[in-house]
């Protein structure tokens, strides 16, 4: 198991940036697939964007061009560059890790065990 703690999310107005970390505890840090996941009032809970444990990306539709995901083994951080931000945008942003798995549908949150608490991001127009 590993423990998850993120940071970074704040109000921000439309076209502004943000920049989230998930820092993680424990070891073999960088032998984990991790995402980054987000819920909005009245919504399911979306994925956004997931780097696995050999650094390939892959982005929800709504954030590509936006957002980029980015992990530092060394700093056992995860890092989420938002950029652009819209209202829509606005929720509870969470990151998510899975050990030593590369997993076959990265955006769906069943494939992560590992969940932090959230960061709130809100996005005024």
């Amino acid at each position: 198991q590993v423990q998850l703690v993120e940071s970074g999310g704040g109000s921000v107005q439309a076209g502004g940036s943000l920049r989230l970390s998930c820092v993680a505890s424990g070891y073999f840090y960088s032998e984990y697939s991790m995402a980054w996941f987000r819920l909005a009032p009245g919504k399911e809970r979306e994925g956004v964007a997931c780097i696995d444990r050999y650094t390939n990306t892959l982005y929800a539709d709504s954030v590509k061009g936006r957002f980029t995901i980015s992990k530092d083994n060394a700093k056992k951080t995860l890092y989420l560059q938002m950029n652009s931000l819209k209202p829509e945008d606005t929720a509870m942003y969470y990151c998510a890790a899975v050990y030593a798995v590369v997993p076959a549908t990265p955006l769906m949150q069943n494939e992560y065990n590992n969940w932090g608490q959230g960061t709130q991001v809100t996005v005024s127009s």
